[in-house]
C-alpha cells in the first residue's frame, strides 16, 4: 500500500471516530436532559402538589371560620328570642297574678316593729 492509500485509510478511521465521540456526546447530553428534565417535571408535581394542599388548607380554615361564625349568629338569635319569650312570660304572669290578686280576694293585714325584728300579721278574704 502506498501512503496516499493510507493516509485515506487513517483519513476514514478518525471520521468514524470522530462521528461515534460526537453521537456518544449527543447521545449522554440527551440523557442529561432527560434525566433533567424528568427531575423538573417531579419538582412541578412536588410544588404543584404543595400549593394544592395550602390551598386546601386555607379553604378549610375559612369554612370553619364561616361555620363558628354561624354557630354564633344562631346562638345569638335563639337567646335572644328565648329572652323575649322569657319577658313576656314574666309579664303574663305579673298580669296574672295582679288579675288573681284583684278577683279572688282582698289582702288585708298590718304589721308593727317591736325591738329588732318586723311582726307580720296577714289576712286573705275571698269574697
Amino acid at each position: 500500500m502506498d501512503t496516499q492509500n493510507l493516509e485515506k485509510a487513517a483519513i476514514k478511521i478518525q471520521s468514524w471516530w470522530r462521528g461515534n465521540m460526537v453521537r456518544w456526546t449527543l447521545l449522554h447530553a440527551a440523557l442529561r436532559a432527560w434525566v433533567i428534565q424528568c427531575w423538573w417535571r417531579s419538582m412541578q408535581a412536588k410544588m404543584l402538589e404543595q400549593r394544592r394542599r395550602l390551598a386546601l388548607r386555607l379553604y378549610t380554615c375559612q369554612e370553619w371560620a364561616v361555620v363558628k361564625v354561624q354557630a354564633q349568629v344562631r346562638t345569638w338569635q335563639a337567646r335572644r328570642r328565648f329572652l323575649q319569650a322569657h319577658q313576656a312570660a314574666c309579664i303574663i304572669q305579673s298580669h296574672w297574678r295582679w288579675h288573681a290578686s284583684q278577683t279572688r280576694g282582698l289582702i288585708q293585714g298590718r304589721y308593727e316593729v317591736r325591738a329588732s325584728r318586723l311582726e307580720l300579721d296577714i289576712e286573705i278574704l275571698m269574697t
